[in-house]
Formats: C-alpha cells, sequence, structure tokens
C-alpha cells in the first residue's frame, strides 16, 4: 500500500528536507518496497512511496502537490487535463481556481497534500471511505503528516508518547478508531475529510457525508440494471489492466468479485481461500462452491497453528498503532498464496454489508427496535410488569429471554450495539490497573460512538447503522486489516464494492431494501441471484474467524508466545496481573473462543510495543 508523508513551516536546506523526507518515507516502503520520490522546498517537503501509477507529484514556484492512490476527477474536462498533464498538475490548477472546494471533484481512493510554503498553507485530504489514511500533528510551529504514524514519529521534531486514552480505546474496541491515533497530540483524517493549516492554525472539514436518498422508488428490474453496470464498471476500475487475484470465504461479496473477475477480465479468476482445521471454523466448502460455479483457477492454504506463530511478530509490525483483529493473518497467508503466483493486485470484498445491510448485527436492531416503537403505555404500563412480575421467571427459558430482550431493546442507540462487548462484560475495574484508568476517561467510547451515530441525517435505522459502520467497521477495521495484510505479502489491494458509483447507487435504495424485515441485504441477493449460487445466497454470514482461542488450549508455541506476551505486559502497569492469570487460567478453561478473544488482543498490544522497542 506505501503511501505519504511531509511537513510544512520548518525546515533547513532544501538538500537536508530531501533528506529528511526520504528518511521519514523508509517505513512506507518497508514492506512493499515501493519506490520513493520526494520533492523539497525551504520550509517543507514530501514524499510518495508507492509502485506504477499510484503516484502523482507536482512542484512549481513554492507549490508542492503530492498524492497517493489511484484518483480521479468527476468532471470530464477535468479528466481531460489529467490525461495530458498529470493528476497532481490538474489538482494544482483546479485548486488556485477553486480553493479547497477543489477536493469534492476528485474521486477514488487517494490521500494528498497541497503545500504552499509563500502562504503557509497546506490542505490534507483523503478518499470518502476511508481506503487511503493520513495522520497529521501540529509540532515545532509547523505540520507534520504521514500515511503511517511511523513516518511521522521520524521526523526531528517529533518526540513520541503513547497516549494511555487510546490504549483505553484499543482494548475496548480492539483497534484505535479515528480521529485519534496511539499517540498523543498525533490525530488522523476521517473518510471524506480535509484539513486545512494556516500559518500554525488548522481545521478540519466534510467534503462529503453519506446523503441518503430514502424514498426514490424505481423499478426492480431497472435498479437492477443499473446496479449489474456498476458492479463491472467498478470491477474494471479495481482491475486496472493488472494481473489480479481475488480473496474468496464464499459468501456473497467475494463470490461476487470472483464471478465479475472472470466475466470482466474474458479468463478464469485466480481466487484464493484459507481453511482451518477446527470444528466450526472451517468453510472451506463455500468457497468451492463459488470456485466450482465460476470455473476459476482456485488456490487454498489451511492455516495452522505454527503459521500463527510465525505471523503474529510480522502483523504487528505492519501496523503502525495496535491492531487487534485476528483475521489479519488468515487475509496475509491468502495474499502471500497470490505474490507467489506472480500476482500483483488482490480484490478484497469489504463494503457490501456496510453498503447494502448485510451484518447480522442490522436484524438484530430491526428487532429491537420494534419494541422501542412500542406505545410507553403498553410497555411500562403492561408488558414490563407482567415479564418482570412473574415469580421465578429468572429459571423459566421463555420468561428470561422476554427479559433479556426488554433489557437490551431499552438501551438507546448506539449503546445497544455494545451490548457485548468484551471490555464493558469484565468490567474496566477488573481489566486495568488503578494507576492507569486515572489518566483515562473511560466514557469516551460511548462518547465517541454517540457522536457518530447521530452524525447521520437519515430516517431509517438501516442507514443510521450503515453510515455509522462505514467509520467503525470499514475505514477503522475491515480496510487496513487487508491493506496492511496485503502490504506484508508486497501485494496491492483495490476495494471495488466501494468505489464511489457503488456507494452513490446505494444511497438511493430504500431502506427497505437493504434489510427487508429480518432479511438481510434484500436487494443485493436478488439482484445476484442466477448469478451467484443459491447455496451462496441462502448462506449465513461466516468469514475468516481465526480458531485462536481453540487453539491456544492444546498447541504448546501458541501457548509460550501468548503467556510471554502477557507477561511482559503486566510490566507496563496497564492491565492488571490478577486480571491476567484468571484470563490465561479459568476464563480460557471456562470458554475458550470468547476469552481467547482478549487473550489475543492483549497479547498484539505487546507485540506491538514490541516491534517499537518500547
Amino acid at each position: 500500500m506505501s503511501g505519504l508523508c511531509g511537513w510544512i513551516g520548518h525546515g533547513a536546506s532544501v538538500t537536508e528536507n530531501l533528506q529528511l523526507v526520504q528518511r521519514m518515507a523508509v517505513p512506507l516502503a518497508r514492506f512493499d518496497g515501493g519506490g520513493v520520490q520526494a520533492l523539497a522546498g525551504g520550509r517543507s517537503a514530501l514524499a510518495v512511496a508507492a509502485n506504477g501509477d499510484s503516484v502523482h507529484l507536482y512542484q512549481r514556484e513554492g507549490l508542492l502537490v503530492a498524492l497517493w492512490g489511484r484518483p480521479g476527477f468527476g468532471e470530464p474536462h477535468l479528466t481531460q487535463l489529467a490525461r495530458a498533464e498529470g493528476m497532481a498538475k490538474a489538482l494544482a490548477d483546479h485548486w488556485r481556481e477553486k480553493g479547497e472546494k477543489a477536493i469534492a471533484s476528485l474521486t477514488g481512493a487517494f490521500s494528498l497534500c497541497i503545500l504552499h510554503e509563500e502562504a503557509d498553507e497546506a490542505i490534507l485530504a483523503i478518499d470518502r471511505m476511508g481506503i487511503h489514511p493520513l495522520s497529521f500533528q501540529i509540532s515545532g510551529g509547523g505540520l507534520i503528516f504521514g500515511s503511517s504514524a511511523d513516518a511521522i514519529i521520524l521526523h526531528s521534531r517529533i518526540k513520541p508518547e503513547v497516549a494511555p486514552q487510546s490504549l483505553y480505546n484499543y482494548v475496548y474496541f480492539h483497534m484505535v478508531p479515528g480521529p485519534d491515533t496511539i499517540y498523543q497530540g498525533q490525530k488522523r483524517l476521517l473518510p471524506g475529510e480535509y484539513l486545512t493549516y494556516r500559518k500554525g492554525r488548522l481545521e478540519t472539514r466534510k467534503y462529503w457525508k453519506m446523503r441518503f436518498l430514502e424514498h426514490e422508488k424505481r423499478p426492480f428490474q431497472e435498479l437492477k440494471q443499473d446496479f449489474l453496470g456498476v458492479l463491472r464498471s467498478s470491477m474494471r476500475e479495481a482491475i486496472a489492466g493488472e494481473e489480479t487475484g481475488a480473496f474468496l470465504s464464499g459468501g456473497t461479496d467475494s463470490s461476487t468479485i470472483a464471478g465479475l473477475l472472470g466475466e470482466v477480465s474474458g479468463r478464469p479468476a485466480h481466487t484464493y481461500s484459507i481453511g482451518f482445521d477446527a470444528s466450526g471454523y472451517d468453510e472451506m466448502e463455500y468457497a468451492r462452491i463459488a470456485a466450482r460455479h465460476f470455473s476459476t483457477r482456485h488456490h487454498e492454504y489451511y492455516v495452522t497453528p505454527d503459521d500463527i506463530v510465525a505471523a503474529i511478530p510480522q502483523v504487528a509490525a505492519v501496523f503502525d498503532q495496535p491492531f487487534g483483529n485476528a483475521s489479519a493473518i488468515p487475509a496475509f497467508y491468502c495474499a502471500r498464496m497470490a505474490k507467489e503466483d506472480g500476482l500483483c493486485r488482490m480484490l478484497g470484498g469489504d463494503g457490501g454489508d456496510e453498503l447494502f445491510g448485510g451484518n447480522v448485527r442490522y436484524a438484530k436492531q430491526h428487532l429491537f427496535s420494534l419494541y422501542e416503537h412500542m406505545p410507553s403505555v403498553a410497555r411500562k404500563g403492561i408488558i414490563e410488569p407482567l415479564v418482570f412480575g412473574i415469580p421465578g421467571g429468572a429459571s423459566l427459558p421463555l420468561v428470561r429471554k422476554a427479559r433479556s430482550y426488554i433489557e437490551q431493546a431499552s438501551i438507546a442507540m448506539p449503546a445497544r450495539t455494545e451490548t457485548y462487548n468484551l471490555l464493558e462484560r469484565y468490567g474496566p475495574g477488573e481489566v486495568f490497573t488503578r494507576e492507569f484508568l486515572a489518566t483515562v476517561n473511560a466514557e469516551y467510547p460511548a462518547v465517541l460512538l454517540n457522536e457518530i451515530y447521530h452524525e447521520s441525517d437519515a430516517d431509517s435505522l438501516i442507514n443510521r447503522m450503515l453510515a455509522f459502520d462505514r467509520k467503525f467497521t470499514l475505514a477503522d477495521n475491515d480496510l487496513p486489516k487487508v491493506a496492511k495484510a496485503c502490504e506484508l505479502a508486497r501485494m496491492d489491494v483495490a476495494f471495488p464494492l466501494i468505489s464511489d458509483e457503488i456507494v452513490a447507487f446505494s444511497l438511493r435504495l430504500e431502506p427497505q431494501l437493504k434489510l427487508k424485515g429480518t432479511k438481510l441485504r434484500y436487494f443485493f441477493k436478488e439482484a445476484l441471484r442466477g448469478f451467484l449460487p443459491e447455496e451462496i445466497i441462502a448462506k449465513q454470514k461466516h468469514g475468516f474467524g481465526l480458531p485462536f482461542g481453540v487453539w491456544l488450549q492444546h498447541h504448546k508455541p501458541l501457548q509460550t508466545l501468548a503467556s510471554d506476551s502477557l507477561s511482559d505486559l503486566r510490566s507496563r502497569n496497564i492491565i492488571r496481573a490478577d486480571f491476567i492469570d484468571a484470563l490465561l487460567g479459568r476464563h480460557l478453561d471456562e470458554h475458550a473462543g470468547y476469552h481467547g478473544t482478549m487473550v489475543w488482543v492483549l497479547m498484539m498490544l505487546e507485540q506491538w510495543y514490541r516491534q517499537r522497542r518500547y
């Protein structure tokens, strides 16, 4: 994936500035070997580390412009200008004419910086879905930025300090959600956001938001034809003439991409699947169904516990902050297979659920909302006194279920989505040391969740949840998981299901076409019925889950790595020693799959520390 980095507001000679920004760019090219190109002035510098057509640079009369990724313009005359004079030059000219409004003309996956030395002014921006990240920090009277925190902290004016609040947020979310980063004083842009910096002052704003057109009704066949058209167009754009393969889990999204990849490229698609020799975790058969249906050149690999032990330090190293999604491991082995086959790009199916209503929790929250919308008189005056007033009701299964339903349904969104949060279940006071808790705000995650949820102006519950998940599920979690796993395998990646075209199409769908009662992604499945195998359309969602907790019970090297990691974590005075003992002891014995998740999250925190020698 690579990235960009740089600064504005201070500097030495042009030569020294070039040397510094090239040092900053080293971590960006560390894993995938992207070439580094740099520009510098007297008080600014920038660099892009990337391969092929993902680098766009321009410099003239104190103006430095860089784009990383595969951006385009939504306006034909700008597209023609970009073809004639280059993407960065076209953006520079457009910015001179339109200022900040020029950012909204960009499409595709990108991050960018525009540095204007004479005015001591800068603009940073990232794409609408947050595919290409960009972090920033004010230090020493200047703005320093980078696609990775590992680049920013190499600047001579940065003294990296891990933020306690971000550590707390990591354990709560299993990643550090934006706009925060793991470092004190460092922030990152949210999807569809841009930053302006002028003479030491900065401001962030949205240049694009998810605006749902919830009442636009169109015939199904018309919608289907439009949808298939934008799917094929997005696939052609994602392939871009490269030797391309696809992740194939056997789910709706990955199977759709596998089928379309063969159709659009005109030859059987290379598909890659991961399996696990663990009961309840292996879904290779569904991948095989899709591979047979579309006649793909299918490749499989069964990940072993030894593979996990080998990959853990590498995965911890490729992420610039702690990251606790264990699915990064199978994604890495998938991408590595493709690299060994000589491919240079993988297609990920991420985003379909979050645009078309495919996550199980959407149906669950719909059921809770039915109770929420009942008249208060019926709820408070009849149902709740009856259900909670039954003597011995806690011992009766149906009554117990009814009580649980009412208790959860009575919690307002979005807090209701966190009723099974691991940290909340344990209790922060049981997990963290007293000294550490004194340095953080334990209510911050709830505040952040509430803030993001209520940013959406959607009328329907499903669309509010989709807008919410665009940030927390996609930009903060799934996209970096796949992108970094591919980077570790020296593989490029594209996400055709979240192209601007498909996002725009999804915003115009009626809510009930995304979630029809409790039927998930209703339109998506109906539109592809006859294209996808019926078994794929009917299957329950699963994905690349990792049987870490199960293997942890029996595999000695995995036990040793986990135990050693958590033992070293004790000395950091973040996690209580007695909690670690209980976690590795009786908790794992009680339910290895459930409690193994927390072991993984804490182990990856310590592994991240180790990789940076903190």
